[in-house]
């Protein structure tokens, strides 16, 4: 039997699992690391925590396996997006890296815009400048730590810092180089045009592989601390998102997924290069070789079920107390005694701003048509759809560009729900599914270490092989058209408060 690693270096911490080469997992081991906010709207990591994390997290698997160390072929990393890495001329760490929820580069996206041209970097990158993406860092220290700049010979994101300490490569793969804004998207490749116009040194980046290409080998060193075999392949990997995705299946056309944690991803594959121009959704390389994905993200997701959970249902928290059950379990079945429309109640999810398809900072959550006949469980419910609704906004970015789904995913906490996934296959008109194993990324990124070991041929045959279903929601027909004319009303209000919620915004 062969083995696989996944690495999954995520926010709060790193997760390792260990796999078998059907994707049983084996052990797994997390270790959790701080972020660190020395000013408002700046959020900052110590690489050197990843770096620790991850060949603790890797000697822990290892351990409580037993399996011998020339039984794992391969290593898959996966991370989270955008966050900066700047290494001086010995390789060593410059300063902490700022990521991906930092967001202190507004005039940094200025400048890319007003440099490059927004039609074009839209037309390059697929995506609007964002503060979010890495390239808007890079200017942010160049223009704010100029002494750190100039120190500057190596960039990279958080798993390809944790790739250089485990094989001394400066390799990065396409899925997350293209959440850099400095990747030619279409191309797969570096754009010397967008590096020339902000000028950023293109010897500062690492090569780019596709996700499931070897990048290197296990290190003397490296593998001595890991308890792994030195030599041991290491491939590219994904950034997070991406990985979920071959962790779920997804990587043919017509397959999406829907994550329902804080915020909410819809992520499409395509195999056809698509770009929206008004830069609602994202276009990524994805981790399949010669492929892509669309993106697009409600700010509020589950986000709003915890607020409403956290100040309207102490007593379902209470009796899910008493009962030994999660509170999230009794709000489904309050849910459930409201109807569709929720006794015509609507409630927009913008808690946090909105991301798609309105990309308005402004925007602020609304109940519309609350009246004295509403209860508690019609508001519940409404939240519900409310963040339905705005998912399928996502969908609807999609069809507009050509992009079809017929098959869906549901994964994250709200994934859970079979309220939530009724409503999403009720307002998607097709079938929401879940898989059998919960490692996501973690799964997604062994899946592409196992392909470039050779254990499998290509990535859709290994998910073939690997990935499983679990549940199955179907659409009701009945449902349908009854969701159908809540939507169609939804969607009018947010252009009939737009201006409202920049005023709002405006006042002391």
């Amino acid at each position: 039997m062969a083995y696989v690693i996944g690495v999954d270096l995520g926010t709060s911490g790193t997760k390792t699992v260990l796999f078998d080469e059907t994707g049983r997992t084996i052990a797994s081991h997390t270790v959790e690391y701080p972020m660190y906010q020395p000013k408002n709207g700046y959020a900052e990591q110590d690489p050197a925590d990843w770096r620790e994390a991850a060949f603790a997290t890797i000697r822990a698997v290892m351990d409580k396996s037993g399996i011998p160390a020339d039984a794992v072929k391969a290593i898959g990393l996966s991370g989270q997006m955008h966050g900066l890495v700047m290494l001086d001329k010995d390789g060593e760490v410059i300063r902490r890296s700022i990521i991906w929820c930092d967001q202190r580069t507004a005039a940094e996206c200025a400048e890319i815009t007003e440099k490059v041209g927004a039609a074009r970097l839209i037309e390059i990158t697929a995506n609007p400048a964002l503060t979010g993406f890495t390239a808007g860092k890079i200017l942010w220290v160049r223009n704010n730590e100029p002494e750190n700049y100039a120190r500057c010979r190596h960039i990279l994101l958080p798993k390809d810092y944790v790739r250089y300490c485990l094989t001394g490569e400066f390799a990065t793969e396409v899925s997350d180089a293209s959440g850099m804004q400095l990747l030619d998207i279409p191309g797969r490749c570096w754009s010397d045009e967008v590096l020339a116009k902000l000028d950023i040194d293109r010897d500062l980046l690492a090569r780019v592989y596709e996700s499931p290409e070897v990048t290197g080998q296990l290190t003397a060193a490296a593998a001595a601390r890991c308890g792994l075999k030195a030599g041991t392949p290491v491939v590219g990997g994904a950034g997070d998102n991406a990985a979920a995705a071959v962790g779920t299946g997804v990587v043919r056309d017509g397959r999406a997924f829907t994550t329902i944690g804080t915020s909410g991803v819809v992520f499409a594959h395509t195999s056809g290069i698509t770009i929206d121009p008004k830069g609602r959704v994202h276009t990524f390389c994805c981790a399949v070789p010669g492929a892509w994905h669309v993106m697009g993200v409600t700010q509020g997701a589950g986000l709003s079920l915890k607020w409403f959970r956290d100040n309207f249902c102490e007593n379902e928290k209470a009796a899910a107390a008493l009962m030994g059950v999660d509170p999230y379990y009794l709000m489904d079945k309050a849910a459930l005694e409201s109807s569709i429309g929720a006794n015509r109640l609507l409630y927009l999810p913008y808690l946090m701003g909105e991301r798609t398809p309105h990309l308005d900072p402004n925007a602020r959550g609304v109940f519309f048509g609350l009246s004295a006949m509403h209860t508690r469980r019609d508001m519940l419910r409404a939240v519900m759809e409310g963040v339905t609704y705005s998912l399928r906004d996502c969908v609807e970015v999609f069809r507009e560009m050509g992009v079809s789904v017929s098959d869906m995913m549901a994964c994250g906490g709200g994934g859970t729900s079979p309220v939530w996934r009724q409503m999403l296959a009720d307002l998607y008109a097709c079938p929401v599914k879940t898989v059998d194993s919960k490692e996501g990324p973690a799964l997604g990124v062994a899946i592409l270490a196992a392909v470039g070991a050779g254990i499998y041929p290509s990535v859709p045959e290994a998910c073939d092989a690997v990935i499983h279903t679990a549940n199955v929601q179907d659409p009701s027909e009945k449902n349908i058209p009854e969701y159908e004319k809540y939507y169609q009303l939804y969607r009018t209000i947010y252009p009939a408060l737009r201006d409202r919620f920049a005023a709002l915004a405006a006042l002391d």
